[in-house]
């Protein structure tokens, strides 16, 4: 009686999926204040290469809002740097521990897992974030003219959607990809700072080399955002505004779907060959 009362009791269905997601999340958040000196370092590390930006700037008289354009690019790459290795190397670091087996076989959703690693780096990522843009807009003295606070909080958080649909996508690619996933996320850290415009108007690559960086949604997120915060955004941007908000929409739909096809796919390919979980060199 004791064991079928158990079998009931047991979560299941859309509360699992919820308590997965707050397991997941909760050793992440609660880590971040255990280790204080990390976050000093978080924010000081990148500001530094934000300060460098905007002092070439300087240098050579660009307009002023370039420096805003820096400081708020230099914000938004705390949350690629998550993406890339919160997010898109964890199964991988998983596997490598002896861990990814026991979510395999565990009734949570994959999906949830690595939701709830999202929500608990992006909780750190964005006091980074919100640390770098309060510091660099005090100390170089940026302004801002915001048309419309609840079109930018969407525009973020449709960037953060899409963005993070990406990193569940390519966590799945990583692992079938096994140790090529360290090789691939150090390749892939500068080359998105360019082709995604982080320091500059991504206009400026041109409409093609633009299309090609806007696979990665901080791209248009970050460009839409420019326009909504500063008077020159519009003229020095690459998209309207809505037509960037359709795009983001479409690459939230495209990114979690694909990850959640794929995460289903390696769950069969660990439970029918028992491959992806073996620590093999």
């Amino acid at each position: 009686m004791l064991m079928i009362d158990r079998i009931k009791n047991k979560h299941s269905g859309f509360r699992l999926f919820l308590m997965t997601v707050f397991g997941r999340s909760y050793p992440r958040i609660v880590g971040m204040q255990r280790e204080k000196s990390w976050l000093f370092f978080d924010v000081f590390i990148p500001f530094l290469s934000v300060a460098a930006y905007v002092f070439v700037y300087r240098a050579i008289g660009a307009p002023e809002d370039y420096i805003g354009f820096v400081v708020v690019g230099g914000g938004m790459t705390a949350f690629w740097l998550n993406i890339l290795w919160s997010m898109s190397s964890q199964l991988y670091w998983e596997k490598e521990q002896g861990n990814l087996a026991l979510y395999i076989i565990s009734p949570a959703s994959m999906m949830a897992i690595l939701l709830g690693m999202a929500l608990g780096g992006l909780f750190a990522t964005l006091l980074r974030a919100t640390a770098i843009l309060v510091i660099g807009s005090l100390v170089f003295n940026v302004s801002y003219q915001l048309a419309s606070f609840w079109q930018l909080l969407g525009i973020f958080m449709l960037s953060m959607l899409a963005l993070y649909g990406l990193g569940m996508m390519s966590a799945s690619i990583f692992l079938l990809l096994s140790r090529e996933a360290w090789h691939i996320s150090n390749l892939a850290t500068e080359p998105v700072y360019l082709i995604s415009g982080m320091y500059f108007p991504v206009k400026n690559l041109g409409f093609w080399g633009a299309s090609i960086g806007s696979i990665i949604p901080l791209t248009l997120g970050l460009d839409a955002m420019r326009q909504s915060v500063f008077a020159s955004g519009p003229s020095l941007g690459f998209l309207s505004v809505n037509l960037e908000i359709t795009i983001l929409i479409l690459l939230s739909v495209i990114y979690i779907a694909s990850a959640k096809f794929l995460l289903a796919y390696i769950e069969k390919i660990a439970v029918k060959e028992g491959r992806l979980t073996e620590n093999r060199r």
